[in-house]
């Protein structure tokens, strides 16, 4: 039985592979790599033009250019992590590649993927940064390619078949024109969300995964003045603060021993004695969350994103996230301090694929912008006042009549009076800073 051409491949490069560690050959050297490879593909070629149990390459030349990609790049996955392809993340599941594109769809990868290279390029990337999955380690995260992606992989059998995605860190730098012409946003609530920059604001962005959170989050600072001095915590740089009086700081792992991490936490815990005008925190899934406490307490104005269904549901789960901090955390306690420093909850969505003809991915809008009043001495959990609503993908994001609280108003009203504005004016539509 002749070999089909995808297990020719695989035979190759086995061959390849073996040859390489028999004769300990160094992948920098490039002209010996290329050359085992044209010798292996001649040989196979020779074997199967004479009567062989191998069926001849039809392209001989593709066939090397594919092997030398394996061996000296990450074979079909190359252009995902050489940067000669933009996306937001990639997505495999055993063989099968997906990916999100910087438009949002889901599109299907057409190069031929075998499980077994998806493993090999996996562990490529993770030696690059002295981490390996293995079957002591099958769940492991890191940041990969100088910190410009984050990987996730979980290996059989915790999972059936290798799971990994690969977020990328894309530099972009939207602002509320952008997102008005995409019409995510309305002109009244841009206005409020560039209002609210100019003063120390608590601002949580909700949403699903890939729902333009961070698209939201660089608008916002997009908008802001430029003399604001902003401290970036995040595990993976995302946010756009170049044209800012900022900082960006990042977490670093924990080496192979377990020492050395510098995690969220302790980023948000020093960035308290650096002055800072505003803190952001790229996303929050920790015990991060408590110290955002203390930013609000201090003075500085905040900005972080959380994973949530909805705007109320995300100021539940930064208390669940807060109370992570340590045993002696109550939920009441934190749950009080954040509904004091935090002021408004902006929640993003994207438009589910079921609905969007051919399945690829959705619009992306701002579905909810709400307000937090402060707890009273009775409450037992937020009070939330929806301020601007969009009933569904296809109606406007309007403003509900409802005022903001009295504090925030106050403050907004300082920013707006040498302009001759209102907030009333702002959350109206007549009066638009954009």
């Amino acid at each position: 039985m002749s070999l089909a051409p995808a297990d020719a491949y695989e035979d190759l490069r086995h061959q390849a592979l073996e040859a390489i560690r028999i004769r300990s050959i160094d992948l920098r050297e490039l002209s010996e790599v290329r050359t085992l490879i044209q010798k292996l593909v001649n040989q196979y070629q020779a074997d199967a033009t004479s009567g062989g149990s191998r069926r001849p390459l039809s392209d001989p030349s593709g066939m090397m250019n594919r092997l030398t990609r394996s061996l000296l790049e990450y074979g079909p996955l190359t252009p995902f992590l050489d940067g000669s392809l933009a996306y937001e993340e990639l997505i495999i599941h055993g063989s099968n590649v997906m990916y999100v594109d910087i438009t949002g769809r889901m599109l299907a990868w057409p190069d031929p993927v075998s499980e077994e290279e998806v493993t090999h390029v996996v562990h490529k990337l993770l030696a690059t940064v002295g981490q390996a999955a293995d079957e002591s380690r099958p769940v492991v995260q890191a940041q990969i390619l100088g910190g410009s992606a984050r990987i996730g992989v979980v290996l059989p059998p915790i999972a059936d078949v290798i799971d990994v995605t690969i977020r990328r860190y894309l530099s972009k730098r939207e602002t509320f024109k952008e997102l008005m012409e995409w019409h995510a946003i309305s002109p009244a609530a841009a206005s409020l969300l560039t209002a609210v920059m100019a003063t120390p604001t608590g601002v949580i962005v909700t949403g699903q995964p890939g729902s333009g959170k961070t698209t939201l989050v660089n608008a916002m600072l997009r908008s802001a003045p430029s003399t604001l001095r902003v401290i970036a915590c995040e595990e993976t740089p995302e946010v756009s603060v170049d044209h800012l009086h900022a900082a960006r700081w990042k977490t670093r792992q924990a080496g192979p021993e377990g020492a050395n991490e510098v995690n969220l936490r302790d980023l948000v815990k020093i960035s308290l004695g650096m002055r800072p005008d505003l803190i952001v925190v790229g996303e929050v899934r920790g015990a991060e969350a408590y110290e955002l406490t203390r930013a609000g307490n201090a003075g500085a104005g905040m900005i972080s994103t959380i994973h949530a269904n909805n705007a109320r549901q995300g100021l539940q789960a930064l208390v669940s996230t807060a109370v992570m901090a340590g045993p002696n955390v109550a939920a009441d306690q934190i749950r009080s301090v954040f509904s004091s420093i935090i002021d408004l909850v902006v929640h993003t969505a994207k438009e589910p694929s079921a609905a969007v003809e051919g399945g690829g991915g959705g619009r992306r809008k701002i579905m909810e912008i709400v307000a937090v009043p402060s707890m009273q001495t009775d409450d037992y959990d937020f009070t939330t006042e929806p301020i601007f609503h969009r009933e569904s993908f296809d109606h406007e994001l309007v403003w509900t009549g409802a005022p903001l609280p009295l504090d925030l108003e106050q403050r907004i009203d300082r920013v707006l009076r040498p302009t001759g504005q209102t907030l009333n004016g702002v959350l109206a539509g007549t009066d638009r800073l954009l």
